[in-house]
């Protein structure tokens, strides 16, 4: 019999058609958003425990905690719901009213801090790792996790190369880095002359970070859970090729476009990848692939989405 865990990955890979009209190359889009979870983020949320698991460290009834953007807490609330463990997540409060309505009601604790950046040690991952180191618990460490490349490489990279074996670019923003690194890492030694692109909202240092590996200046923006004032350890500069930088307005309109014109019921970052994805489609030798990272259901709330 199986279980909902074991609907975690092999999502569908889709052609985006009419966003991709006129275009000299397809550009497919992977449908993260159809886990069980509603995100790309259930994939490392089981491949962490998992891993923890196997190494012995998670005992029977451990709580986990981790600082998150939302949608990493709601995999491992499932993950957590399955094999028996509570779970706190801290989020920024910048997140979405919406994310943490949904973790409350998956049974997380929730914990909301103030915007802060890495140095500071109200920042939601010190957060995190300061009430672990106080209370015992396991941090699940998605942002330096080595299990989140790795399942990013064996599984989201497999299934791409199974189903556009020709790929000749793959774009994706970072968040944790996970994904990016994972299937470049996957996609490279299949296809040694792959593009690898970040797409990284207007606002994030990260583009400059790839480009000069200098982090750029750390500005303000809305869309969610990707970009930062700070390369993460699971962000592997060597596989990443080139940096796209997507404004909020070209994201929230690609959103829409994605919705009405695709049928793709998907969040801010997945406008800021296809964004991403159409421009290097217009320099591709080939099938330009990105992923749909999360579902629309945790936006509604915000004001971009609302105005719809």
């Amino acid at each position: 019999m199986r279980t909902l865990l074991d609907l975690i990955g092999n999502t569908p890979l889709v052609q985006l058609t009419r966003i991709g009209a006129g275009l000299p190359v397809p550009i497919y889009a992977k449908c993260e958003h159809l886990n069980p979870g509603g995100s790309i983020k259930d994939r490392i949320a089981l491949a962490i425990v998992d891993d923890a698991e196997a190494r012995g460290v998670l005992r029977p009834g451990a709580t986990l905690i981790e600082g998150t953007a939302g949608n990493t807490g709601v995999g491992l609330a499932l993950v957590a719901a399955a094999r028996g463990y509570r779970l706190v997540c801290v989020l920024p409060e910048k997140m979405s009213l919406d994310k943490r309505q949904a973790l409350a009601a998956l049974g997380a604790q929730v914990i909301v801090v103030a915007n802060a950046p890495p140095s500071s040690p109200d920042n939601f991952r010190n957060v995190a790792a300061r009430l672990a180191a106080e209370n015992g618990w396991f941090l699940t460490r998605q942002f330096d996790n080595p299990a989140n490349v790795a399942v990013h490489a064996a599984t989201t990279g497999a299934e791409i190369l199974r189903d556009v074996p020709d790929v000749a670019a793959f774009v994706a923003g970072a968040g944790t880095g996970g994904t990016i690194s994972g299937v470049g890492r996957a996609l490279k030694a299949a296809r040694p002359d792959v593009r690898i692109v970040l797409a990284d909202p207007v606002g994030s240092g990260l583009a400059d970070w790839v480009e000069t590996g200098i982090i750029g200046p750390d500005g303000a923006y809305a869309v969610e859970g990707i970009g930062g004032s700070e390369a993460p350890v699971n962000l592997h500069r060597h596989v990443i090729d080139a940096a796209e930088r997507v404004s909020d307005e070209e994201s929230f309109a690609m959103v829409r476009r994605l919705v009405r014109d695709e049928g793709m019921l998907v969040g801010g970052s997945s406008g800021t990848n296809v964004v991403a994805a159409v421009r290097a489609a217009q320099r591709a030798s080939g099938p330009v692939v990105t992923v749909l990272t999360d579902g629309w259901d945790r936006y509604r709330s915000k004001p971009w989405m609302a105005g719809w």
